[in-house]
């Protein structure tokens, strides 16, 4: 690009600087590159096996199905998404908690990011009567895929999350429902559950309070259900998704092992999906018909709630607890380390209390050393107050092999070592 190109606030927005471009950026590199980068930074699902089984299975039976392969790749599908899987998804979830949806309350997008930059374009911003609506996040640290995302200042605002001490070395983000109160200015409340980056899941009685909180002020309560229930349910603990008109729940087949088809689904009131499904033809002309041919059967039959439950959730379950072994293993007693509760996704946030230096150069360390982490500042949408803690924590990744983890985890823990005296 020669030095005298102008771009559009819009263009320079887009394309400046953020977290998660840095991050996939980094796991790039890393797939390229001939060194034995330790990749524990990604949101990459694990290659499990027997899910793997599971596509190459319904690659075949597609192969061998009439024109059912050749139409999926072949022809567009509505910018909704396929007829027949939005009816399905509505059936599944209809069965599978007794809701009342039809496949009016469906659409499909092309991956759930893109979903959320919708999402939140449609319910912040300007509103025409000389307001900036904005998207509330109830508790940050959150997602970093949703920091970069919003096109105008002032469209997001975090809340500092209440820390609690659970155990030695273990600690838990509460959100702080006596300082929730908004104004009017407020469009949505946006939560993902389990939470990316903290591994943390908002109890059932958290999520009636924000979804009653919701229908009180007349604003929407987005979910992010990447990790969670019913499907991938890597789950640790107990959830259940609530459901009324003024949620809007968000899902994807990413973490299913299926991240490259780019497929997002997002449930809500219809006159949303209408909205989202209109903005999807300008943006991006039709869904991604290939992802949706692939595992309509199994949300027809349920199977995906089995694969969830017998083959996703205890892969994930061993990796957590080989990597909590490691931390134990890795890290003295002594040092002032803090994991926050895994009750969920794939991840460790831990939180070195006191480090002497920013997790930034943290993460620099570490990268040379060939272990990727993703350093916690990037995890603060619309939140910019002060706070030492924002600055003493990485999001690390636990899918890679249990060799990798180990040796991941001990560099980890000798650059904070390191760090630490000087």
């Amino acid at each position: 690009m020669s030095d005298d190109f102008k771009d559009s606030v819009f263009g320079r927005k887009l394309s400046q600087h953020s977290g998660i471009n840095e991050l996939m950026e980094d796991l790039g590199h890393a797939l390229d590159d001939s060194s034995e980068m330790i990749m524990m930074g990604g949101g990459a699902p694990a290659l499990i096996p027997g899910m793997e089984a599971v596509w190459r299975r319904r690659m075949e039976e597609l192969l061998g199905d009439g024109r059912r392969f050749e139409d999926a790749i072949g022809l567009y599908d509505t910018p909704r998404g396929r007829p027949r899987f939005l009816e399905t998804f509505a059936e599944f979830l209809n069965r599978r908690y007794g809701w009342d949806l039809t496949a009016e309350n469906v659409t499909v997008s092309l991956g759930s990011q893109s979903a959320f930059f919708l999402l939140f374009h449609l319910f912040a911003g300007p509103d025409g009567g000389g307001r900036m609506k904005k998207i509330l996040f109830p508790m940050v640290p959150e997602y970093i895929g949703y920091a970069d995302q919003a096109m105008l200042p002032g469209m997001f605002v975090g809340r500092k999350a209440l820390i609690e001490h659970t155990a030695p070395h273990r600690f838990k983000y509460r959100i702080d429902f006596e300082t929730l109160n908004f104004a009017d200015e407020v469009g949505a409340l946006c939560v993902s559950r389990p939470t990316n980056p903290t591994a943390n899941v908002l109890t059932d009685d958290e999520m009636q309070r924000l979804a009653d909180l919701a229908v009180r002020k007349n604003v929407y309560l987005i979910v992010d259900n990447a990790y969670g229930a019913p499907f991938p349910n890597i789950l640790f603990r107990e959830a259940r998704p609530v459901w009324n008109e003024r949620t809007v729940h968000a899902f994807s087949l990413s973490k299913l092992g299926l991240p490259a088809t780019r497929v997002g689904i997002v449930v809500g009131p219809p006159e949303v999906i209408r909205r989202l499904g209109a903005m999807n033809a300008v943006l991006a002309l039709a869904s991604a018909s290939f992802g949706q041919e692939l595992v309509e059967p199994l949300f027809a039959s349920d199977e995906v709630l089995c694969l969830s439950r017998a083959t996703i959730q205890p892969h994930y379950a061993r990796c957590r607890e080989h990597v909590l072994k490691c931390i134990a293993e890795s890290f003295p007693d002594s040092l002032d380390y803090h994991v926050h509760e895994p009750e969920g996704a794939f991840f460790v946030w831990l939180w070195l209390r006191g480090l002497p230096l920013h997790a930034k150069e943290l993460y620099r360390r570490l990268k040379k050393r060939g272990v990727l982490v993703v350093p916690g500042h990037y995890f603060y949408p619309g939140n910019d107050e002060p706070w030492r803690h924002k600055q003493e924590c990485l999001r690390i990744s636990y899918v890679q092999s249990p060799d990798e983890v180990r040796r991941g985890i001990r560099i980890i823990a000798e650059e904070a070592l390191k760090a630490y005296r000087g």
